[in-house]
């Protein structure tokens, strides 16, 4: 019997519990894994709180990613004793996830951990971080170097920010932290951050255009935020985007695209090809300083979950929320 953080129906009604369950109890897939650490990610939350549609179907363990060691492999890719990563491809919405001490889970899912990383660096940096790094890439594809000019980092003090920061940073890039949280300028300029922009600056509704301000920008809230991050980019400005803390909603203007030619990149982690995932994990074990997983990760019990789900999505988080699955 292993431990598991489980979501259920029952009628109308969602229910959230810690329940002891039996490897039989997991869901079909070629790889047992014996789970080492998992993380709370902002969808996690969504889908504990019941606040927005993420379960597709019930019981479910929630759980967006985790990190373990092989235990049994019916593919030809992994033996018994592989370290190895899973992101996204629906676990914790479709397939049950890593909040738990075991998952069972296709091949497919799973990447090898790299050897620059211990199995907890490797949920520090997490969903979030990998995220991070596909947005990177993304502005480095684009074209924005260090010297295209200033780079702007939405939501800065969350998983998703305080990684992009730290790794922009690093690439020698000019990084502006954008936060509502005006404790955690400290923080963020420890991170690498130069400047540090107050959120409720983008919060409204703004002008099509504004004054030119940012050669590349990473954005994780959608809705206003983003609108006014495309109105303030420099011509020819790329805006990674990857995330909706704000809202689904983008209240914009075509005046930056068609009159700065401003490119707007969508970035998805969660059905990432391999390749691109391989890269981002290869790039994240030579670009980001490794004194930087200390200073964002915060470890929780599972059985804390529950309760720490409400401050996560008031916004009160501070970097990466990493949940131990064994005991040490």
């Amino acid at each position: 019997m292993f431990n598991a953080l489980v979501i259920d129906q029952v009628e109308t009604q969602q229910q959230v519990a810690l329940r002891q369950l039996s490897k039989q109890d997991l869901p079909a897939g070629e790889v047992l894994v014996r789970i080492a650490y998992s993380t709370l990610n902002y969808k996690d939350a969504l889908a504990i709180t019941g606040a927005s549609p993420i379960v597709r179907q019930y019981p479910m363990v929630p759980g967006i990613d985790f990190s373990g060691v092989v235990e049994q492999s019916d593919h030809p890719d992994y033996q018994v004793g592989d370290q190895v990563i899973l992101n996204g491809w629906g676990v914790g919405e479709k397939h049950w996830g890593g909040l738990a001490e075991y998952a069972r889970v296709p091949a497919d899912y799973l990447i090898p951990l790299p050897d620059a990383f211990s199995l907890r660096d490797a949920m520090v940096i997490g969903t979030a971080g990998y995220t991070a790094m596909l947005c990177v890439l993304a502005l480095e594809q684009q074209g924005v170097r260090p010297e295209s000019g200033d780079v702007l980092v939405t939501g800065a003090a969350g998983g998703v920010g305080s990684v992009a920061v730290a790794l922009l940073a690093k690439l020698g890039y000019q990084v502006t932290a954008m936060t509502g949280r005006d404790t955690e300028a400290e923080y963020l300029k420890g991170l690498g951050a130069l400047h540090i922009l107050d959120r409720g600056e983008y919060s409204q509704a703004g002008r099509p255009l504004t004054k030119e301000r940012w050669a590349g920008a990473i954005d994780v809230a959608g809705s206003h935020v983003l609108m006014n991050v495309c109105a303030a980019m420099k011509y020819r400005g790329v805006v990674a985007a990857c995330g909706l803390a704000a809202g689904m909603d983008f209240p914009a203007s075509m005046a930056p695209f068609i009159l700065r030619g401003v490119r707007l990149i969508g970035v998805d982690s969660v059905m990432c090809p391999k390749n691109d995932r391989l890269q981002a994990w290869q790039r994240l074990a030579t670009d980001l300083d490794p004194m930087v997983l200390d200073a964002v990760a915060t470890e929780i019990p599972l059985d804390q979950v529950q309760q720490i789900v409400p401050q996560f999505l008031e916004g009160k988080i501070r970097g990466r929320l990493v949940i131990p699955m064994q005991a040490k």
